[in-house]
């Protein structure tokens, strides 16, 4: 029996809410891997937002690409991790971007909260289109 997830099954485990774990590689040190918030349509791709000055903007700029995992966190145990190069970077928008995501992880309350105290955003949007897709689903083993 294999545990892996249908495409239809892996798109929507990416949909719902996870925090990710991006995996970026570098130069002279280990891969940079940390938690980040992220998004995700077939339409669109699974995209990030991050400051361009931050490790993350400046290891994603220097890469071009980056693995992204998401997991359930309790039994049984399912993930899905993508990887793929960057299709796209771009500004991030107030209304198209940040406020949405923040919405996705805090709710609206706390979203246009944390929006209204995050100051001038001046992050950047990562896009990418998934090139390669591993997922395991051990619900499929029954109870």
């Amino acid at each position: 029996m294999s545990l892996n997830m249908s495409q239809t099954q892996r798109e929507a485990f990416l949909m719902d809410l996870h925090v990710g774990i991006i995996g970026i590689e570098r130069q002279d040190a280990a891969p940079l891997c940390v938690p980040i918030w992220y998004d995700y349509t077939p339409e669109k791709g699974l995209w990030v937002l991050t400051s361009p000055e931050s490790q993350k903007g400046q290891a994603l700029a220097t890469a071009g690409r980056f693995s992204l995992c998401a997991q359930t966190e309790a039994p049984p145990y399912q993930y899905v991790s993508v990887e793929g190069a960057i299709t796209e970077t771009r500004p991030a928008e107030l209304e198209r971007d940040s406020r949405p995501m923040a919405h996705r992880y805090l709710g609206k309350e706390f979203g246009d909260q944390y929006v209204a105290n995050s100051g001038n955003d001046d992050s950047l949007v990562f896009v990418i289109t998934p090139e390669r897709w591993r997922t395991v689903d051990y619900s499929k083993l029954g109870s």
